[in-house]
């Protein structure tokens, strides 16, 4: 088994271009709920916040409401920002029995009156088919007109969208427009993508140094993706001068998120002594993490 595990671990520790290929643009961002906190604390007056992927902390809706019936009475009387919490509150079933129907209905109204956090969420259940038809044309219409407004996340899902053709012509070199928006604003997701744009030469002049700089942004702010491709730069000097003990660093940042590629690449750094001394123990320890992973049936 041992042995199996160590093929692998090599040949994604080794195979920088091959990793490469099974990445691209076209493959949308981490599977997100629709964004935001819960707008009803557990108990007491609770002060929402604008709704927020992984990445967003800037954003603070200042509708503050003691309970639901408030919120509710406040979203019949006009109020976008409360509008749009109670969406969230059927979203997410905070309060209300979910219902993502109800949610979409409120996130219209909302982002009919131009709030940049509703358009985006109204967008989000169009691209997912979440209370609505499906239709990545009306996805795209909302994150349009959100991210034209500077709503950091429906950048990048607008980046996104235009990598992959959904919704509008694929474009790559509109798809790095919005995600270098959104990676400006401190989008881990937006980085890591544009960091890959730059590895892949896709939408931009290929450049391994400018796709490094973005990886290590995205990396510092904790997205294991980017730390583990950091890694990978550093193990094989691509862009980079070859340092095993960065490698390892950033190998091991990814591997404790749980991230498996890290884990058997971690394991290869034991099993050979490279950035750390040889250890077999360590590797078989990683190698195991990696490989439970997969599961029975993988």
């Amino acid at each position: 088994m041992l042995n199996k595990i160590l093929l692998v671990a090599l040949g994604v520790a080794l195979a920088f271009g091959a990793l490469m290929i099974g990445v691209r643009l076209d493959t949308r961002g981490t599977e997100r709920g629709v964004s935001g906190a819960d707008p009803i604390a557990d108990q007491g007056q609770a002060t929402v916040p604008e709704a927020s992927g992984r990445n967003e902390g800037k954003d603070v809706l200042k509708h503050t409401v003691a309970n639901l019936d408030e919120l509710r009475k406040d979203a019949e009387g006009g109020d976008a920002r409360a509008q749009n919490s109670l969406g969230m509150c059927y979203a997410k079933g905070t309060g209300v029995p979910k219902d993502h129907v109800e949610a979409a209905k409120w996130y219209r109204r909302a982002a009919e009156g131009g709030l940049a956090e509703a358009q985006r969420n109204l967008g989000l259940c169009y691209d997912r088919g979440e209370g609505v038809t499906q239709d990545y044309l009306e996805a795209v219409k909302w994150y349009r007109q959100a991210a034209e407004q500077g709503d950091v996340e429906a950048q990048f899902e607008l980046g996104a969208s235009y990598a992959a053709g959904e919704g509008a012509p694929k474009d790559l070199a509109e798809a790095v427009k919005w995600l270098r928006k959104a990676a400006l604003q401190g989008s881990t997701d937006a980085q890591f993508r544009l960091g890959l744009s730059y590895a892949l030469g896709e939408g931009v002049a290929k450049d391994q140094r400018e796709a490094i700089k973005w990886y290590r942004m995205a990396a510092e702010q904790g997205d294991a993706d980017a730390q583990f491709y950091l890694g990978v730069c550093y193990r094989l000097g691509e862009g980079i001068a070859q340092d095993h003990a960065q490698a390892v660093k950033w190998f091991r940042k990814a591997a404790e998120q749980g991230l498996a590629e890290a884990q058997y690449s971690l394991g290869v750094c034991y099993y050979r002594g490279e950035g750390v001394p040889q250890d077999s123990a360590q590797a078989t320890v990683w190698f195991k993490k990696a490989e439970d992973q997969r599961g029975p049936h993988a």
